[in-house]
């Protein structure tokens, strides 16, 4: 299957809905192409949901949204079982993660139980319910979204959950000059609420995605970037701005997004700029900062491009 094509239909589809995202809907396709899940970080407005949706859309997939609230309980997200009065029976009434694409809007509101509800069906894509465990569909995907300037009532994710996120992606603020392509756009009818209309059309069916996968596993990998990506992860354990860096599953990430990411951009082998490419999304969320770092001005970003600065490219 030629991925090059494929990705620029898809972005092309895109574009008639997202403007000044590129880079953040990039890197959730790579993400769902790589079968993981993502917490997409953003102060209100900036498109997440839209994102979200419009990947749905494109890949003819059933989208769901969870609005996380702290008073959200876990049968609320995963369902219960009922009693029918008429059949004398109990049956399953599945919650909203029973979908391929589950927006999971503003996750830090809720409290740490709900929350851990997502847990096992991120990782082992089923949930339990009294004891019996019920599959989820195949694609699976949570889009968890969160503002990063309002803290008040949000209860922050713990590391164990944040490692289940492949990627943490920060959506930012659009160009002044894509601001007003915004704008002339809802000028002219445009509704973020009505993505029919868009004349957005699916780009990938459930058939198609054991092909793109054979495709992506098919990526060549030679040992050189092997050890680029371990002397990366390894950097991250020794340096003096980290309390905590990044573990062996984050080395595995970045292996299986930047085979994605090449596969993607029309190569049959990884390169270490398509390592580059995945890293920061990959690494943010799982870095602890120590407080001497962050006094100095330092963010997760910043500490990684000093490693990335400071480690041997394989030529």
């Amino acid at each position: 299957m030629d991925l090059l094509a494929l990705n620029e239909k898809i972005r092309a589809e895109a574009a008639k809905v997202i403007v000044g995202q590129e880079e953040a809907f990039t890197q959730v396709l790579v993400a769902f192409l790589s079968g993981g899940h993502v917490l997409l970080e953003g102060v209100p407005g900036v498109a997440k949901t839209l994102i979200a949706k419009t990947l749905a859309r494109l890949v003819d997939t059933s989208f769901g949204r969870i609005q996380f609230t702290a008073d959200l309980m876990p049968s609320d997200v995963v369902g219960t079982q009922v009693f029918d009065l008429n059949k004398a029976a109990f049956y399953l009434r599945k919650g909203p993660i029973f979908t391929n694409i589950v927006l999971a809007d503003e996750i830090n509101r809720a409290p740490a139980k709900t929350q851990s509800a997502l847990l096992e069906a991120m990782e082992e894509r089923q949930v339990s319910i009294d004891g019996t465990q019920h599959p989820l569909g195949d694609p699976f995907m949570v889009l968890a979204t969160q503002n990063p300037v309002e803290y008040e009532g949000t209860y922050p994710l713990p590391e164990a959950q944040l490692d289940r996120f492949l990627f943490k992606v920060v959506v930012g603020y659009p160009s002044e000059e894509q601001e007003k392509e915004i704008l002339r756009r809802y000028h002219t009818g445009f509704d973020a609420h009505h993505l029919d209309k868009s004349g957005i059309q699916p780009v990938i069916s459930a058939a198609d995605l054991p092909a793109i996968r054979a495709a992506i596993r098919a990526v060549t990998v030679e040992e050189g970037i092997m050890g680029y990506i371990t002397q990366l992860a390894n950097a991250t354990r020794r340096s003096p701005d980290l309390i905590l860096g990044g573990s062996p599953r984050a080395a595995i990430a970045t292996l299986l997004t930047a085979k994605s990411y090449a596969a993607l951009h029309g190569r049959s082998y990884v390169t270490p700029d398509d390592v580059k490419a995945v890293l920061l999304p990959i690494y943010r969320h799982r870095l602890i900062l120590r407080p001497e770092a962050e006094i100095e001005g330092l963010n997760a970003d910043a500490v990684m491009r000093r490693i990335i600065a400071g480690v041997p490219v394989p030529r």
